[in-house]
């Protein structure tokens, strides 16, 4: 019955932690760009009580006598799956149709990645995030800039004062990557080179297989809100099921020191 304890125990810990990953997703089903997370589950090691092969005499057992420990959540996921396209209107605003990430440098100068696309002009003119980091490549927005137009291929350029022709600013660089999964979330809504996640391969909008934007639209995050309200009921029931088993483990062991008596 000790084993049946651990073994249920593991189980609740688990979905536990499924719970804790759906109350995540939800809480950004209304945040631009975020890609949801799916719970990854593996059985635990095996005891063999009993190997298959020869048996007593010249018997052959067919099948072993195993007894597992068992589950533990061994992965959370990412699934890049496009996300709705929402029509804002901002010219600033821009959604990746397709692969890629935007390029984002961090306060310690390195690279982050982001499918946010609500950008701002800060002071200095930069283009930057929504946190006030700046796009890589660096672009600066003249001060007498009347209007910006930005093309599938990233070009920005901008119509200024007295001028009938735009100016190009510059060119919005994505970057893909052959496992995006492997990509280390670290908040505010940006994404970080990991162990697994591979080089990135950086391109104009709508080369080497990256997507395209779309300016004057964000993307929204992939998170179906009913489809992870199902996934948390049955991870609840799945942890009342385990919780059940450690009262019926409990129960006979009651009943096994009442042999005692």
């Amino acid at each position: 019955m000790l084993r049946a304890l651990r073994t249920a125990a593991s189980g609740m810990t688990a979905q536990q932690l499924h719970i804790d990953l759906v109350a995540h997703n939800l809480a950004n089903v209304n945040t631009t760009g975020f890609k949801k997370s799916r719970a990854e589950f593996e059985d635990l090691l095996y005891q063999t009580l009993r190997p298959a092969g020869p048996g007593e005499g010249e018997t052959q057992v067919p099948t072993a006598l195993q007894l597992g420990h068992g589950s533990r959540l061994v992965a959370t996921a990412k699934i890049f799956s496009q996300g709705d396209t929402q029509v804002t209107g901002n010219p600033l605003d821009i959604a990746i149709e397709g692969d890629g990430f935007f390029q984002i440098t961090l306060a310690d100068g390195t690279i982050g990645y982001t499918r946010e696309g609500s950008f701002r002009v800060d002071g200095d003119g930069r283009l930057v995030s929504s946190s006030g980091l700046p796009v890589e490549p660096e672009m600066t927005v003249p001060d007498d800039a009347e209007a910006l137009l930005i093309n599938a291929d990233g070009r920005i350029y901008a119509r200024t004062a007295g001028t009938e022709t735009p100016t190009e600013l510059g060119q919005i660089l994505l970057a893909r990557f052959v496992n995006p999964s492997g990509l280390e979330a670290i908040g505010g809504n940006l994404l970080r080179l990991g162990p697994s996640s591979g080089d990135p391969t950086v391109g104009a909008p709508g080369d080497l297989g990256m997507g395209s934007v779309r300016q004057g639209a964000l993307e929204r995050s992939n998170v179906d809100a009913v489809e992870e309200m199902v996934n948390m009921i049955v991870a609840q029931r799945a942890f009342e099921i385990n919780s059940k088993s450690v009262r019926t483990a409990e129960d006979i062991l009651a009943m096994v020191a009442d042999l005692k008596r």
